[in-house]
């Protein structure tokens, strides 16, 4: 196929050119306007002298046709997997690409949109500016969508210079429930209540109210009524510190698309407001300013602190309340206000008749309910005025066996501590020994139950930590932790160490011994077992979609286990292990992809019409068939779609393989035209002259 056109190349500046162009036509309209003669011819001329300056050429330009571009675009995203849709979706591609194939003269171009990694939904329009960047606009015929009608990166104005058709999967009347999170909180105090706001949303539901079921951490929390269409306030309280999974579940709806949107997801971190803590010393020691300096080096720390100054021999008949410098409150600390505290701390504390017996048992009762308990024993432990010995006794996990080590020895982690995160990996125990400073006493006792995480001399338990119904106990054998503080021989983790007992006392997740957790890392799961044993057994795993697995653990240090989902689905993961069972939100908590399944021809209407194409509904209930129009071609046309039928633009584009050049104002030919067009110039203006002369003269001769 060939095509013509002209082409200049000036043979002088282009402003001398133009100089010529404008004296010619102010010498040629002066002619005009004096009526002379030969104005035409020496306008003709000129006219052919500046198109031999100009350098005109003919141009024959040797084009081939290019095929026509036709985009399908298939949403493979999770919402077509419900129902037929995805039977329909690859009915239609197939069908659509044989009427596309029957047309001639048009390359397919399929591109597939899966589903967002960043949670995002369905982005088809992303997916086609990707899919078609290399290709130039004037080469697209068409776009074709193969989708559910849900995308949610569709632009306010057609980026697409092209008719776009949208072929809808599903069918009319689909029915749907759907539960959103309005409002829900990121942070919440541990203990007390936070807020959530949902809403229940149906899509051709009976509208009636319908029952929310609320789980915290997989275990029924609450449940509430919600009326659709209508938000709800439902509070939930915080358990614990750290992640809070919370679920919420509105009952499904006979005969709905799918329930996976009848959940929604909220991780909300659980953290302290301020720390109470009820410090009781016994005779001064070095040791309580380690715990002091530790407790109120934390501005998130309240500290109660109070100190028996009067070592138990010194006991007279004076009045307590006349040796104290102010009244000690008992009756409030150990009686009204017990509760209020997160952990309460004896440190060298021996019966000495301040505390009575009932106070005791109100500390026993605030730690199986949950409080936090630590002892610091000193010498008076193994006495008969020691701790153990009182109604404490039974929370104590080691009995005294009346024996005190009075030598030096350093501590060393045990078996068990190796693999507790209370001690595992305390800076310095990597060595052997450990690069700890020594202590020189210890009480000796029997652990009756709990673990005991460090050993002192001898082997002898130095630390044990123990669960006493809801809640916690510590137990130091020794006061010589101050020697840590102080630096003495380079001294120890005594920092380290008192934080991690305390937080594992107020039962801080991260340090629980046996626990099963996961996280996200990239695309994976990482699942992670916590444990006192030497070994871990696999972990069931349940995907969101709910296939279910198992999952190999490894050995990831001590006491430590780990496994890995690769490409992890988004969603919410169940992990369960024996009585241990985690919750690990994956991607976007409540993913946009399946906020709405219904299926819909309104969402990419105008911008489809917009282009002159059409949306068309081909799926039908409970087939996976599909009806598609007819598909034609056209030229230039305001509208591609018709009632019974779609079509392509047809572009005409090509590509151009030849070009040559002909100069049309060189050589002999235009030497000749431009000479013939002076000699008439000449020859015309001559005549025009000579017979005005002739007539003047005889016109002057019969005057006389």
């Amino acid at each position: 196929m060939s095509q013509y056109g002209l082409s200049f190349a000036p043979l002088v500046p282009p402003w001398a050119l133009a100089l010529l162009a404008v004296a010619a036509v102010a010498l040629i309209g002066a002619l005009v306007w004096r009526r002379r003669r030969g104005a035409l011819w020496r306008g003709l001329a000129f006219a052919a002298l500046l198109a031999a300056l100009s350098g005109p050429s003919l141009v024959e330009e040797t084009r081939e046709p290019l095929r026509d571009v036709v985009a399908v675009v298939v949403d493979r995203t999770g919402s077509q997997k419900f129902e037929n849709r995805a039977a329909q979706t690859e009915n239609a591609r197939k069908t659509l690409q044989a009427a596309l194939e029957n047309l001639g003269g048009v390359d397919i171009k399929t591109i597939e949109a899966g589903d967002a990694p960043d949670g995002e939904g369905t982005r088809l329009f992303a997916a086609v500016d990707n899919g078609l960047a290399d290709l130039p606009a004037e080469r697209l015929a068409g776009v074709f969508m193969v989708t559910d009608g849900v995308v949610h990166d569709i632009p306010a104005t057609p980026r697409i210079k092209a008719p776009v058709h949208v072929l809808v999967t599903g069918h009319q009347g689909e029915r749907d429930r759907r539960i959103e999170l309005v409002e829900a909180p990121r942070y919440g105090l541990i203990g007390k209540e936070v807020v959530f706001t949902v809403k229940v949303e149906e899509s051709n539901g009976p509208g009636e109210a319908v029952e929310v079921t609320v789980k915290r951490d997989g275990a029924l929390a609450t449940r509430v009524l919600a009326r659709p269409g209508r938000a709800v306030k439902i509070p939930v309280k915080l358990e614990h510190g750290g992640a809070n999974v919370i679920e919420f579940e509105a009952e499904a709806m006979p005969g709905e698309l799918s329930e996976i949107n009848n959940r929604a997801l909220a991780s909300v971190e659980g953290v302290r407001d301020h720390l109470k803590v009820l410090l009781v010393s016994g005779e001064p020691n070095p040791g309580e300013r380690a715990w002091r300096n530790l407790l109120k080096a934390d501005a998130n720390v309240d500290l109660v602190h109070f100190t028996i100054l009067r070592p138990p021999e010194k006991i007279d008949g004076t009045p307590v309340r006349e040796l104290a410098l102010i009244a000690f409150p008992t009756a409030e600390l150990f009686g009204q206000k017990i509760n209020e505290f997160d952990l309460i701390l004896f440190d060298r504390y021996s019966n000495m008749g301040l505390l009575p017996p009932v106070y005791f048992d109100n500390i026993v009762n605030y730690v199986r309910r949950g409080g936090a308990f630590a002892i610091v024993a000193g010498p008076n432990f193994s006495r008969g005025d020691g701790l153990f010995y009182t109604p404490i006794g039974r929370l104590i996990p080691a009995r005294p066996t009346g024996e005190v080590f009075e030598t030096p020895f350093r501590p060393t982690l045990s078996e068990i501590g190796a693999r507790h995160p209370v001690t595992r990996d305390l800076p310095g125990s990597a060595q052997k020994p450990p690069g700890w400073s020594e202590w020189f006493r210890q009480e000796q006792s029997e652990v009756l139950r709990g673990a005991a995480v460090l050993n002192g001399a001898g082997d002898a338990p130095l630390l044990v930590l123990s669960r006493e119904g809801k809640g916690r106990v510590a137990l130091l054998l020794s006061d010589q932790l101050w020697l840590w503080a102080r630096g003495f021989q380079g001294g120890g983790p005594y920092e380290e160490l008192m934080r991690r007992m305390a937080h594992w006392l107020m039962k801080e997740p991260d340090l629980d011994e046996e626990v099963l957790r996961g996280k996200v890392a990239g695309a994976d799961l990482v699942v992670e077992r916590q444990t006192l044993a030497a070994r871990a057994g696999p972990v069931h795993v349940t995907a969101p979609s709910g296939q279910e697995s198992e999952l190999t653990l490894e050995p990831a240090g001590p006491g430590l286990f780990r496994g890995r989902v690769a490409q992890a689905e988004l969603g919410l993961y169940r992990l369960s292990q024996g009585e241990l069972t985690a919750l690990v939100p994956v991607g976007p908590q409540n993913p946009l992809e399946y906020r709405e399944l219904v299926s819909t021809t309104e969402k990419l209407r105008p911008l489809a019409e917009a282009t002159g194409g059409a949306v068309w509904r081909i799926g039908a209930a409970g087939t996976d068939a599909v009806k598609l129009p007819r598909l034609v071609s056209l030229s230039d046309s305001p509208s591609y779609a018709g009632a019974d039928f779609m079509a392509i633009r047809r572009t005409g584009a090509s590509v151009a393989r030849g070009l040559s050049l002909t100069p049309l104002a060189v050589g002999v030919s235009g030497l000749l035209v431009l000479l013939g067009l002076v000699i008439g110039a000449w020859a015309r203006e001559g005549r025009a002259w000579e017979g005005r002369g002739w007539k003047g003269r005889a016109w002057r001769v019969r005057r006389r």
